[in-house]
């Protein structure tokens, strides 16, 4: 008995001994690959603008460079808005700024998962609210820009659009990869927002757009700090990644961008020598049927200032010069036609389109002033102009660049020509002439207008 026991603790100690053994060569083997992939991942360093925080910066900081490059050109675009919309007065941005943060617990009420239960929506929620307001106020107050109607010296940048953008962007993170219609709806009404501020005449345009930066980058901030908190990117990702998205590019977007005039607008009524530089805002979507082919549209609003005329009456009565004012061009065009795409990788985007509509141009006065002239600001209104709707035809091409597959800032250049008739019709004044009458109230020209955009979109994939 004692033989077979001590035989069977031998047995026993070298069977642990070689297990031993195998474990400290497996560990050996495990701790060498580890190290080997340690070093692959050192070697291959993250590209500059592949990095998380470059993607999440790319949208404010554009918003901050184009509130910096309207910033010159307030003044004339506010001139828009006192042209067609001088009494506006609707107070809807007042509560519309909150709509997609009621969206987001609505949603969460009803049993919709989004990326977060609604404890930490809420706190991530709340953290960016902070950012926002610190940011906002710090800049109001310290800034001091007079607003539009001059009521108080804290136009720049603007709580309504920055509230609107932050509650936009907490709609997108909690409920864009369930489904890019809510992104879509969420940016949507900020955007409307902030373009109440500016038809309200509370902000200029460069505040709206700092504003959307601002909110944008606060949700941005208060989702990273408490993602550190919690270790994790959110509560059901895991849920939400097994959502597939349409592979087709339909989309539907906001743009906005810089209008150069190819032509003299107004070269043969003798009112304009320049190629003018206006703005474009409007909206654009398509339908594919394919990856590659699919029919889009686009509405759209653009004006151009048109630059004063110096003359001089050489009448040997000392009357000296003058300049004859002739108010902005604004045109508001729609148009369908095909729309190619091709995609170069999961981010970037190419799309190319041909567009045919109509182009409806808005009325205007023209006026003469001088010092020698007797009346309010020593001007004088002479003539109306008034263009026909016109056939308008548009192409252009975009890139698009995807922070996911639901949402994307494109990149954008479009060629448009519009030929307008425009009749002018002179004062009263004109009218007691017959000759001037018959000679200057039967005036038509007809004018050839083409011009180049360059502007970025906020564009949503459906």
């Amino acid at each position: 008995m004692k033989k077979i026991a001590l035989a069977s603790g031998i047995l026993l100690h070298l069977h642990c001994y070689k297990a031993q053994d195998t474990i400290q060569s497996r560990n050996l083997q495990e701790d060498i690959a580890y190290l080997n992939s340690s070093n692959n991942v050192l070697q291959n360093k993250t590209p500059f603008f592949k990095k998380e925080w470059v993607k999440k910066s790319v949208a404010p900081t554009l918003l901050f460079a184009a509130a910096a490059a309207t910033w010159g050109e307030k003044e004339n675009i506010r001139e828009v808005r006192n042209r067609y919309l001088p009494n506006f007065k609707v107070k809807y941005d007042d509560y519309l700024q909150y709509a997609p943060a009621a969206t987001v617990y609505g949603l969460k009420l009803a049993g919709v998962k989004g990326r977060n239960n609604i404890g930490r929506a809420t706190l991530s929620y709340g953290t960016s609210l902070v950012i926002m307001a610190i940011l906002v106020n710090s800049i109001k107050y310290t800034a001091k820009v007079e607003r539009p109607d001059g009521s108080k010296n804290n136009s720049f940048p603007s709580g309504h659009t920055a509230m609107a953008f932050t509650n936009a962007s907490f709609l997108h993170k909690e409920y864009g990869m369930v489904n890019p219609a809510y992104s879509i709806a969420g940016y949507g009404s900020a955007t409307i927002t902030g373009l109440g501020r500016n038809l309200n005449n509370r902000h200029w345009v460069p505040d709206i757009l700092a504003g959307a930066g601002i909110g944008i980058i606060s949700t941005e901030l208060g989702y990273f700090f408490i993602d550190k908190i919690y270790k994790n990117k959110g509560d059901n990702l895991s849920i939400l990644s097994r959502i597939q998205g349409n592979d087709y590019p339909s989309f539907l977007s906001l743009k906005m961008g810089a209008a150069l005039g190819t032509t003299n607008f107004l070269k043969e009524s003798e009112l304009d020598d320049k190629k003018q530089i206006g703005f474009e805002g409007g909206l654009e979507g398509a339908y594919f049927f394919s990856k590659k082919w699919g029919v889009g549209a686009d509405i759209t609003f653009s004006s151009f200032p048109i630059k004063s005329q110096r003359i001089d009456f050489d009448d040997g009565q000392g009357f000296g010069d003058h300049e004859i004012k002739t108010q902005s061009m604004g045109f508001l065009a729609a148009g369908i036609g095909p729309y190619f795409s091709h995609e170069f990788s999961d981010k970037w985007q190419l799309t190319l389109k041909v567009t045919g509509g109509y182009a409806g141009t808005a009325s205007g006065k023209v006026s003469v002033k001088g010092d020698n002239i007797d009346a309010p600001n020593h001007e004088i209104q002479i003539a109306r102009y008034k263009p026909k709707p016109a056939f308008r035809w548009n192409t252009g091409a975009s890139m698009t660049y995807k922070f996911n597959p639901g949402l994307g800032l494109t990149f954008y250049t479009d060629y448009n020509q519009i030929n307008s008739t425009i009749h002018y019709h002179f004062s009263d004044e004109i009218k007691e002439s017959v000759e001037l009458d018959e000679e200057l109230n039967n005036m038509i020209a007809k004018e050839k207008i083409s011009y180049i955009t360059l502007g970025l979109r906020l564009t949503a994939y459906f």
